[in-house]
C-alpha cells in the first residue's frame, strides 16, 4: 500500500506516500489561547518532499500551515491574535479554541487517507458555540506529480442564538476579508505567482471571485511547487472571493465571508467543501485546470452525510 498512516501519537496523524511524509495533521495543538488553538496541517510536503507550509511566523504567530480558521464569529475570534473593531485591531479576551473530540474514522483504505472527526468551537469564556463534523481525505496522483487533499466541514450552531460570520472587511477594513481554509506559505514563496482561470499575477487578485485559484512559489533556484485551491460549487457565495497575498508573505484562502456576513440560526448547519492539490513544479494555468478537473471527477469524500 503506497499511502500509509504512519503514526498516531495521540496528538497528530502523519500520512506518507511511498517514502515521503505528505502531511502531519495536528488535532491536539498545544498553542497559547491568544493564537486560537485549532487543528492544522503542518508540515505539508510535495511528492518529492519539499515543504509548502509555514508555521508560526514572527509576523503572525497564529498562522499554522493550512487550517480552518474564522476571525469574526459573532464577537468571538477563532483565528488568533487581535480583532478588527471600530477602525483598528484590538487584542481582546475573545480568542476561542477548536477542540478535537473524537475520530469516527482515521485510516487509509484503498490508497486513500480518510478522517471523519467531531470537534467543538469553544469561546475564551468557555461557551460551546459550534459543533463541527470535519471530513478529510487525501490521495496521490503520481502521474501528475501531485496529490489531492479534500476538506469538508459542517458547522452546527449550538449557541442558543443566531451566529453572524464575517471578516475584518465586513467590520470596515478594506481588502481584508480573510477567514476560511487558510494556507500560509514558507518564506521562500514570497514573491510568488498567483494563477487563475482568467490570468496570472500577484496581489492584484486580492478579492477576485472565481471557482479556483493557485499559487506557485520557489524553494530555491532549481525547485518550485504549486498549490491549487478549489471552491466547492455548493458552497455559500460560490464562486468565492479569494484572500491572497504574494508579498510581504505568501498566503491564500477561499473566503466565504470576505465581503458579506452570513447568519446561521440556532440549531441550523452550514456545510462548506474545498479541495487542494499540492504539486511539484511551477504549473501553468492549463495544468492547474487539469488538477481541478481531477478533483471534480473523483470525489474521495463521498456523500456528505455518510461515514466512510
Amino acid at each position: 500500500m503506497a499511502m500509509r498512516l504512519t503514526a498516531d501519537d495521540g496528538r497528530s496523524l502523519r500520512v506518507s506516500y511511498r517514502d515521503t511524509e505528505l502531511l502531519q495533521y495536528v488535532y491536539q495543538p498545544a498553542d497559547p489561547q491568544l493564537e486560537s488553538p485549532r487543528p492544522y496541517f503542518h508540515p505539508v510536503r510535495t511528492l518529492h518532499g519539499d515543504v509548502v507550509t509555514g508555521y508560526r511566523p514572527e509576523d503572525h504567530v497564529w498562522h499554522k500551515g493550512i487550517s480552518w480558521a474564522l476571525p469574526h464569529v459573532g464577537p468571538e475570534n477563532f483565528w488568533g491574535g487581535p480583532t478588527f473593531q471600530r477602525g483598528q485591531y484590538r487584542q481582546l479576551p475573545n480568542n476561542g479554541r477548536v477542540r478535537h473530540d473524537d475520530f469516527a474514522v482515521a485510516e487509509v483504505r484503498g490508497d486513500v487517507f480518510r478522517v471523519d472527526e467531531q470537534l467543538a468551537w469553544i469561546t475564551q469564556d468557555g461557551e460551546t458555540w459550534l459543533a463541527e463534523r470535519r471530513q478529510i481525505a487525501a490521495r496521490a496522483l503520481p502521474a501528475a506529480g501531485a496529490w489531492l487533499l479534500a476538506f469538508r466541514t459542517t458547522l452546527r450552531n449550538v449557541r442558543g442564538a443566531i451566529i453572524k460570520f464575517g471578516s475584518p472587511t465586513t467590520a470596515g477594513r478594506d481588502n481584508a476579508g480573510y477567514g476560511g481554509l487558510f494556507w500560509r506559505g514558507p518564506r521562500s514563496f514570497s514573491p510568488g505567482q498567483v494563477i487563475t482561470p482568467s490570468g496570472t499575477g500577484g496581489d492584484e487578485y486580492m478579492g477576485w471571485r472565481g471557482p479556483w485559484l493557485a499559487y506557485s512559489g520557489r524553494h530555491g533556484p532549481d525547485r518550485a511547487a504549486t498549490l491549487v485551491f478549489r471552491d466547492g460549487p455548493a458552497n455559500v457565495g460560490h464562486p468565492t472571493m479569494w484572500f491572497v497575498r504574494s508579498e510581504p508573505f505568501a498566503c491564500l484562502c477561499p473566503a466565504p465571508f470576505f465581503a458579506a456576513e452570513f447568519m446561521l440560526a440556532d440549531g441550523q448547519s452550514l456545510t462548506l467543501r474545498y479541495d487542494v492539490a499540492v504539486a511539484d513544479g511551477k504549473l501553468p494555468a492549463h495544468r492547474c485546470a487539469e488538477l481541478v478537473a481531477e478533483m471534480e471527477a473523483t470525489d474521495v469524500l463521498g456523500v456528505p452525510g455518510a461515514v466512510a
